[in-house]
């Protein structure tokens, strides 16, 4: 039996409680809840298409028993409280009337996204060019039914200023933090926002600098597209995981959040491991990075150093706000595949199979395999494992910028982050991975499988994907698009066996379709704006999504059994004459049809016929026959006699069946000869269609483009650098061309104001002001000329190609 507690309704505290008296619960399914059922439906594709250039999430459920939905229409958060597997467990029901929650300032953007933290008490309003956090308690007061929250804008100055073309790219919760938010934003830098403390100040700042000074890169290496936390598992917990839209994967160790708590036991491995490993090396360059990480661990966490006269070690510890005077964080990779015998080094980073550009990003730990999934915008899901653990690599010399307080305790970090990446950090399979401990180099990867999505093409843009982890069930993971919902499991081998080259066990994953948004062929396909995965401590699971039409669809979804290979045994297959013996039932048991048995009669004497019937002998030997027959036959007909007595009922039933089963056969060829005129006029029009058919492919075949002969390896490279070309070149120069517009605006108006300042002290004095202008307007005359060259090599590049398929 279930006992289900609503927390939900148990933690309404007393201020709360408005003055109008408070309205009865009712509990309904949750796809047929007020909020979703009294929406206005039917928006128009034109309305979607404007609304939704990235797919949108607008449902967030804090883990226990809270379901928040923004309603975009009503500019509100509607949380609703759950019931999980009730009454049966495949169903979610939700209390009726919802609470609904309003921002104390007024929102001047569109909502994409929201989050909630761990604890349930703040949660994320999140759009592309502005970022809101709403306090979901202490609120200052109650108007229209409709609970007010305190909002505020989180980093005003960065994102959200009127001069600012910085795009929020990705927003996320750090996993061991409520209070810290990671935000990764067009301009290359990753940010960490203290949400409790000051959402106005920055804590941390990260300069990425994918590019080597001196090298020349395309637009497309150094454009960020998302990020992710790492797990819990070793260095990974302090480990940013970053993707660029060329597919490159780069890692930033160790990144932790002031105040942020973790596992004693996971800290003191770590700290044990970078002795035993790295000081006993015999590489000075592995003693040197392994005594940096003790360094930083011991000011990170001062308990680690205070161990040996502590009685007791603490369940959890907090870590201190510290980094390194001399070296800012490097920023390690791209990530290199490992490649095996034969292979193109070339791809090493890029799936070979994938389209497009990389598009979204997710890390996910299963076990102790931390598992890398990147979205392509062809459709294509790119699936890695680390191959090796990850250390934390520092660049000395490069010293950061820190803010610290009256106490000389660290508030703020800013670093330049290089990366290192070099030509030894591609493995080769016969390589050992452990000789690269503690040395600095990029762990590598391992290519497990890459999962295409058959999504349907589009003529225009690319498909965007964003991606989710089961919370229940780790190996599968929810693909989000605009087709539908995917889910992908991962079907887990061990790694010795792909690093061995015994392919002949690996086990592809398997990918389920949950939900299809496209109600055909030629309809375009219907975005959603919600999705959340549900699960209780039953081990049932479900996933809410809700539609652009403002429809929720609850589903519940399979966890049981999911992983374990289906058994089917092919050596021994079944006959007809077996499977009739098996579906004939025992009527009559088989020893009656056996037949009586054998009378074993007595040698017969010499003299049998000399003995009178009326002689004592010849009574005797009458009732020895007399015995035996009756012991054989006499008995065996009272048998028969009883079952044939017995099973008449039993023939009854089996032939009434029988005449029953006759009688749907009879109708079953009723209703075939009924439908043989709609199923031949069928036949004719697929023959006809046939027909029509091949016409068209003889017209096809004698087009000339059929004899054009396919492209090579050095064409399908340049065609798909062409692709990168188109859509990030330009559109990383006009961000930069109206970024630098921004700068020379601001820069404009505080140097009239200097300089009105200045002539009003110091009048006569020469204003350096005026160079600096003319300098950045020559830079951004260069950046507009530099624009229209690629536009017209573009176009050039683009008529050779027509000129050539013409050809």
């Amino acid at each position: 039996m279930r006992f289900h507690f609503n927390l939900a309704e148990l933690n309404e505290d007393d201020s709360r409680r408005s003055s109008t008296p408070k309205e009865e619960l009712h509990w309904v399914p949750l796809q047929n809840h007020p909020v979703f059922t009294s929406a206005e439906g039917g928006a128009t594709i034109a309305t979607v298409s404007a609304l939704t250039r990235g797919i949108k999430n607008l449902l967030a459920w804090d883990g226990a028993s809270r379901l928040y939905y923004w309603d975009s229409n009503k500019q509100c958060l509607h949380r609703i409280s759950t019931r999980l597997g009730e009454p049966d467990p495949t169903s979610v029901v939700a209390a009726s009337p919802s609470k609904v929650l309003r921002a104390d300032k007024e929102l001047n953007f569109v909502v994409n996204k929201i989050s909630i933290n761990r604890n349930g008490s703040a949660l994320l309003l999140a759009g592309s060019d502005d970022l809101c956090i709403m306090f979901l308690y202490g609120r200052s007061s109650t108007k229209d039914n409709a609970i007010i929250c305190r909002t505020v804008s989180v980093g005003s100055q960065v994102y959200s200023s009127e001069s600012s073309a910085i795009r929020i790219l990705q927003v996320s919760w750090h996993p061991n933090s409520d209070s810290h938010v990671g935000i990764l934003s067009s301009d290359s830098v990753f940010r960490l926002f203290d949400l409790f403390s000051d959402v106005m100040q920055l804590e941390q700042e990260y300069y990425l600098q994918p590019v080597e000074p001196g090298r020349s890169r395309n637009a497309a290496s150094i454009c960020p597209v998302d990020f992710s936390f790492g797990g819990d598992h070793l260095w990974d917990r302090f480990s940013v995981f970053v993707l660029f839209s060329d597919g490159a994967v780069y890692i930033l160790c160790p990144v932790v959040p002031f105040g942020s708590v973790y596992k004693w036991e996971s800290i003191l491995e770590i700290y044990s491991d970078a002795h035993t490993f790295g000081l006993n090396s015999a590489n000075s360059a592995a003693v040197c990075n392994s005594n940096m990480a003790i360094s930083w661990l011991e000011e990170t966490f001062p308990e680690l150093a205070q161990q040996a006269a502590d009685t007791e070690n603490p369940s959890t510890i907090k870590a201190h706000s510290h980094a390194l005077f001399d070296a800012s964080l490097a920023l390690q990779g791209p990530l290199h595949k490992v490649c095996r015998a034969g292979e193109d080094e070339a791809l090493a980073v890029r799936g070979a199979e994938c389209e497009g550009r990389a598009v979204s990003f997710i890390y996910n730990l299963v076990s102790k395999d931390s598992i890398l999934v990147t979205a392509w915008s062809g459709g294509q899901l790119q699936i890695d494992a680390l191959a090796d653990e990850i250390q934390p690599v520092w660049v000395t010399g490069s010293a950061p910028r820190l803010r610290v307080d009256s106490h000389d305790h660290v508030r703020g970090i800013a670093m330049i982050c290089e990366s290192i990446t070099a030509k030894h950090s591609i493995v080769k399979l016969d390589q050992p991975l452990h000789n690269t401990v503690w040395l600095g180099h990029p762990p590598p990867l391992l290519r497990l499988a890459i999962v295409d999505l058959a999504l349907p093409r589009k003529t225009e843009g690319s498909s965007l994907i964003t991606m989710f982890v089961d919370p229940l069930m780790p190996e599968r993971i929810y693909s989000l698009h605009e087709g539908g919902v995917d889910s992908i499991v991962l079907h887990f081998l061990p790694f010795t066996s792909q690093i061995n080259g015994k392919d002949e066990n690996i086990k592809t994953p398997s990918v389920h379709p949950v939900l299809s948004t496209c109600q055909g062929e030629t309809s375009l396909p219907s975005p959603l704006f919600g999705f959340t995965s549900l699960s209780d401590s039953f081990g049932y699971s479900w996933v809410v999504l809700i539609t652009s039409t403002e429809e929720c669809v609850v589903l519940e979804m399979k966890t049981w059994n999911l992983l374990l290979p289906i058994q089917i045994d092919q050596e021994k297959p079944v006959s007809l004459e077996e499977q009739k013996e098996k579906d004939t039932p025992d009527i009559i048991s088989k020893e009656l049809l056996s037949g009586p048995k054998s009378v074993l009669v007595p040698h017969a004497s010499p003299n049998l016929h000399s003995i009178s019937a009326d002689s004592i002998e010849g009574r005797s030997a009458l009732h020895q026959y007399f015995k035996l027959f009756h012991e054989n036959y006499v008995e065996y007909a009272h048998k028969v006699y009883f079952e044939l007595k017995h099973h008449g009922p039993q023939l009854k039933r089996i032939i009434d069946d029988q005449h029953t089963r006759l009688n749907k056969a009879q109708e079953n060829i009723l209703r075939v000869e009924a439908k043989q005129s709609m199923l031949n006029e069928r036949i004719d029009r697929a023959v006809q269609r046939h027909g029509s058919l091949e016409q068209r492919l003889q017209h096809l075949r004698r087009l000339p483009g059929v004899q054009k002969k396919p492209l090579s390896r050095a064409e399908q490279e340049f065609k798909s650098e062409l692709d990168q070309f188109a859509g990030v070149e330009l559109d990383a120069l006009k961000s930069s061309i109206n970024t630098l517009k921004a700068r020379l605006r601001r820069y404009t108006q505080s140097s009239k104001d200097s300089v009105a300042n200045q002539r009003r002290k110091m009048p006569g004095r020469n204003n350096v002001q005026d160079t600096q202008i003319s300098q950045l307007r020559s830079s951004l005359e260069k950046l507009s000329l530099l624009n229209s060259e690629s536009t017209k090599k573009v176009e050039l590049v683009e008529s050779a190609l027509k000129m050539r398929d013409s050809s």
